[in-house]
């Protein structure tokens, strides 16, 4: 060689290393084979595995899934930011691999919303030493790998030939599988659609798409609801006001609560204030950033969408153009938007040193200082709890040590670490602790009716997820969800003399336990038990409806509407 040649050969980067290409495949392997354990597990049990009868696409599925690594990288990495493209691809997709082996999740977009609207106390309930571990085995490696392979820079016209025949390869490959097999892949895609989601790092990026879609789509035009909204004169005219409590829970499934029949007694408290649970009550989401604005407009679940949160009026509103004096109190990550326009109080970092510390406080919290805001009502009035509730993955930390009824209790927030016992123990022990806080709530409407007509609505946000089938925690998309994610409590205390103001028949109401309703139900069924009249109402949603006097009268029923509680 001469010298020229040696010498062009040094300034254009063409001598010894890999080339950028063979990079790309290297890391597109790794991806293949070295984070997508779950998703091989779930392919092999979709397809049956060696039972399958074709060799050919058994063969071709690593191979595929090789090739769609490929594409993606192809197209993400170019010149000087191929290892730093690269390197980011790999910590998301570790982190990705991680939490989807760990609870069984999926990613989309919604579990990007959780993420990001999740507070800090949230976000380090899931961090630990084996996620660390997992950065380091299945990311960190890699990068520091990645950065010490020699790498060739060839002159951009080569490049180019490089990069147009490596992809015309890959996609002769893909489409020879598609052509031969292409009815397995359908059938696989067509009957076990959640793959898509947990293979990384397609399932992070189509995520982060859809979400960056929606946060830069222009902004919708704000819509008002119940223009029209007023309450109705009260005939009795006795002077005295209407007080709703309602509750939103967190994280708590109907199946474990004992006034629906569980074999624990997790509602002690609720059991002895003759409450109504209802028990087949389903949610609007699977996760907070959905179910709570969700639960609080009129649309119901299959009419929502997720930017309604932000433009969009909802029950809060409409209460308070109504005159109804509105206060909401949380104790969790927000109100994501249900209460955007209404008086608010962030009572998680309270200053009550036996119900918080420096991270959290107990639910109980919620109830500081709101007897003081009571005595200053001078109107009807609604005031929303917003729980912390039985938030995960770290369940021990939701209640006080008093409440640890249920032993041994799981204190690693990597929940496939404990027993099913342990996991279920602690979860359990939160409802108890929210058993009490709602025993508190309705002790607190009883105090005050000599000047109030009081009612206590609670109902979670979703359920929860406890090691069945081997996923935890929440978020599943709806239509694949299991029933212990969409299945939620709703209880009512109502009083004596808010039931007879309205016309509600204690014995009709008690028939209706088991009547399926849902969060389409909440928005009608408040302003109805508040008098709130408006076009935005619909009494067939309403829960009340059917055993109100004037209903009873009509369906030829003799149920006494005044109700003995």
């Amino acid at each position: 060689m001469n010298k020229e040649a040696v010498t062009s050969q040094a300034v254009s980067g063409e001598g010894k290393g890999i080339n950028p290409i063979g990079i790309i495949l290297l890391v597109a392997l790794w991806m293949t084979v070295g984070v997508n354990a779950v998703f091989w597990s779930k392919v092999w049990r979709a397809i049956d595995g060696f039972n399958n009868g074709n060799p050919l696409f058994l063969i071709s599925l690593p191979l595929f899934v090789l090739a769609w690594h490929f594409v993606i990288l192809w197209v993400l990495c170019w010149g000087r930011l191929l290892r730093p493209v690269l390197a980011l691809l790999l910590v998301v997709s570790s982190a990705a691999s991680y939490f989807i082996s760990r609870y069984g999740i999926v990613i989309d977009a919604s579990m990007l919303t959780n993420m990001f609207q999740t507070d800090v106390a949230e976000a380090r309930d899931l961090l630990s030493t084996g996620m660390l571990v997992w950065l380091l085995t299945t990311a960190v490696l890699p990068i520091v790998v990645l950065y010490r392979l020699p790498l060739q820079r060839p002159r951009w016209r080569r490049q180019v030939l490089w990069r147009i025949g490596s992809l015309a390869a890959v996609l002769a490959v893909v489409g020879v599988i598609l052509a031969t097999q292409y009815q397995s892949y359908a059938s696989l895609l067509r009957n076990n659609r959640e793959v898509r989601l947990i293979l990384v790092p397609s399932n992070v990026l189509g995520a982060v798409h859809s979400y960056a879609k929606r946060s830069l789509a222009k902004p919708k035009a704000f819509i008002q609801v119940g223009l029209d909204a007023h309450q109705r004169v009260d005939a009795s005219a006795d002077g005295r006001r209407k007080l709703l409590v309602l509750v939103v829970g967190e994280t708590a499934r109907a199946m474990n609560f004992s006034l629906n029949g569980y074999d624990r007694e997790t509602n002690p408290k609720l059991a002895s204030r003759e409450v109504l649970s209802f028990r087949d009550v389903s949610s609007c989401g699977t996760a907070t950033a959905v179910s709570v604005p969700c639960m609080f407009q009129d649309l119901g679940r299959r009419n929502w969408k997720d930017h309604y949160s932000d433009n969009r009026e909802g029950l809060l509103d409409v209460l308070q153009r109504a005159g109804v004096h509105v206060l909401w109190r949380d104790n969790n990550s927000g109100c994501k938007g249900a209460c955007d326009r209404v008086p608010s109080q962030d009572m998680s970092h309270a200053s009550v040193a036996e119900l918080c510390s420096t991270d959290e406080c107990f639910d109980e919290v919620l109830l500081s200082g709101l007897q003081n805001y009571l005595d200053q009502s001078t109107g009807n009035t609604v005031v929303v709890l917003h729980m912390k509730g039985s938030h995960g993955p770290s369940y021990y930390k939701r209640y006080p040590s008093a409440f640890e009824r249920f032993t041994p209790v799981c204190r690693d927030n990597q929940l496939d670490q404990c027993e099913d016992g342990e996991i279920r123990n602690a979860y359990d022990n939160t409802l108890l602790y929210t058993d009490h806080v709602l025993g508190l709530v309705i002790d607190m409407l009883k105090s005050n009716d000599s000047r109030f007509d009081t009612a206590m609505l609670y109902v979670s946000d979703h359920g929860e997820s406890l090691g069945e089938k081997g996923v935890y925690l929440h978020g599943l998309p709806y239509a694949m969800a299991p029933v212990e994610q969409t299945q939620v409590p709703m209880v009512l205390w109502l009083s004596r003399q808010l039931a007879a103001k309205r016309g509600i028949s204690q014995p009709c109401m008690a028939k209706r336990t088991d009547v399926a309703l849902s969060h389409d139900n909440l928005f009608h069924s408040v302003l109805g038990l508040m008098d709130v009249q408006t076009a935005a109402y619909r009494d067939k949603m309403d829960l009340f409806k059917p055993c109100q006097a004037e209903q009873l009268v009509s369906n030829g029923t003799t149920d006494n509407p005044q109700p003995e509680l």
